[in-house]
């Protein structure tokens, strides 16, 4: 099981607490980790990434054992760890301001 840590707004919005376990068939990704929250979670389709680019929102990160990965290709597969269900892949809200 993949574990699934998610910010405020997002866990709020799909009324869960403040970590998920999914199951993800195939090659652990970003994108099919995102695809098996939307299946599982359908309120969250557009919230993650776009409904059709499917490319990361803006004010969204995504980070695995420490390593930012919001800008690598969403087909780059997953630390061991994160598969093994050891460390949570996160997502996290970026804050904006001045």
């Amino acid at each position: 099981m993949i574990r699934v840590a998610l910010p405020f707004h997002l866990r709020n919005l799909a009324n869960v607490g403040s970590e998920v376990q999914l199951s993800v068939i195939g090659e652990v990704t970003v994108q099919s980790i995102l695809d098996a929250m939307e299946e599982r979670y359908p309120m969250l389709a557009g919230t993650i990434r776009d409904h059709v680019t499917k490319q990361r929102r803006p004010f969204l990160r995504f980070y695995a054992c420490g390593e930012d990965l919001s800008l690598t290709s969403p087909h780059t597969r997953l630390p061991d760890k994160v598969i093994a269900g050891e460390e949570p892949f996160l997502v996290i809200g970026a804050i904006a301001g001045g």
